[in-house]
């Protein structure tokens, strides 16, 4: 997890997934460090593996178009070039994760 995100910050809300369609994301990535972009898909890469072999779930946090973050907890289905795919078939764009936490 990154680390100025605190799982406990009361600015982060937390959602439920059939929240994410009615959001507006950034257009611009909200990483700008190569390093943190890399490790965000690798992140997004083991919760895949995750979410498809063991159903497990994991916290995704992400940011809106407004700057608010937000946390789902949720399992990661797929994960595409630009996004990444929640059961019932919703996305996010991956430039609007922030990061991933795993239990």
């Amino acid at each position: 997890m990154i680390p100025e995100l605190k799982p406990t910050d009361a600015a982060i809300e937390t959602i439920e997934k059939e929240v994410i369609p009615t959001l507006q994301f950034p257009s611009q990535d909200v990483l700008t460090d190569p390093a943190d972009i890399k490790r965000r898909r690798h992140d997004a890469e083991r919760g895949t593996t995750l979410g498809n072999g063991y159903h497990g779930k994991l916290d995704i946090y992400f940011q809106t178009a407004d700057g608010a973050t937000k946390r789902v907890y949720t399992t990661l289905w797929a994960l595409h070039e630009e996004y990444i795919t929640l059961k019932a078939g919703i996305t996010i764009p991956l430039r609007a994760v922030v990061a991933f936490d795993f239990y």
